[in-house]
């Protein structure tokens, strides 16, 4: 069962990690859902990424947006965020954790911007998608 704090910290996470995909043409809220969906695989899995949606998302080094020196960080973490795209988040939050809308990530648990170099996980793993700058992976199982 989620909790209002869970949908709250998920969507702040898919605000700091995707807003900037939203208004993409490859992107736009199936951007937002697929971040949400990699939390929801996570938290599925019940493993060390935590058990809640607040324990996967704020899983240190594994979601940039609440590392300390990212500087979403400092965005998220403000008491109020006075962008209408947090209610869109938020609303997408609730969306995905409620199962209302599918797992168009195809079971991903993992994902990387395409413009950082890959990371030492990715290597010799196949993309299940591309959504926007974002590319998806499955390593759980």
């Amino acid at each position: 069962m989620e909790t209002d704090q869970d949908l709250d910290i998920l969507a702040r996470t898919i605000y700091g990690e995707a807003r900037g995909e939203y208004n993409r043409k490859d992107g736009g809220l199936a951007s937002l859902i697929a971040i949400a969906n990699v939390v929801m695989n996570r938290v599925r899995q019940q493993t060390w990424f935590g058990k809640t949606i607040g324990e996967v998302c704020q899983k240190p080094w594994q979601f940039s947006c609440w590392n300390a020196g990212d500087p979403n960080c400092l965005i998220i973490r403000q008491r109020y965020i006075h962008d209408p795209l947090f209610l869109t988040c938020l609303n997408v939050a609730e969306g995905v954790a409620c199962r209302d809308w599918p797992d168009i990530t195809k079971r991903a648990d993992h994902y990387h911007s395409v413009l950082m170099k890959q990371p030492k996980w990715a290597v010799n793993q196949e993309p299940r998608m591309r959504m926007g700058q974002h590319l998806f992976y499955q390593l759980g199982r």
